[in-house]
């Protein structure tokens, strides 16, 4: 996919993969200076970059499992969607769900950019819906337990 780098994110390492069979593509913050998040503090973290997707694909921005068992850090509109016709800087929206501060510097790989298809669907007003089992149950009514 196309990317354009901005001016703050000279030096940093495009989008890349860790691994051959990885999923997402580690992206790096494209920050000016140390940032301290504090514990329940959030912040927008810029990536310095724009993509160009290709039509009927979006790019979901996921958390890092490291970040998150190590630190409590995760992403707060998990998983984030950028549309194939977004062409603005990708910003991580993170937050503190830890215990302690945690300090983000230039380079710190933040979030996981995983490429999708989207399928556009139609919506249409009616009055009922086909029945099924479950109904309008939800919120854990098919219970917590696996059958043994």
């Amino acid at each position: 996919m196309r990317v354009k780098r901005l001016p703050h994110a000279s030096g940093l390492p495009l989008p890349s993969y860790a691994t051959a069979a990885a999923a997402g593509a580690d992206v790096c913050a494209a920050l000016d200076a140390d940032l301290i998040v504090r514990p329940g503090g959030r912040a927008a973290i810029p990536t310095g970059l724009c993509v160009e997707l290709p039509h009927g694909y979006e790019l979901q921005v996921r958390p890092r499992s490291g970040l998150a068992l190590r630190d409590g850090v995760t992403l707060l509109n998990a998983p984030g969607t950028i549309d194939a016709d977004y062409r603005g800087e990708i910003k991580i929206v993170i937050i503190n769900h830890g215990s302690g501060d945690v300090v983000l510097h230039r380079g710190d790989r933040i979030a996981q950019l995983v490429l999708a298809p989207v399928a556009a669907g139609t919506f249409e007003d009616v009055e009922g819906l086909t029945p099924t089992e479950r109904g309008e149950s939800g919120f854990g009514s098919t219970g917590t337990r696996s059958e043994r």
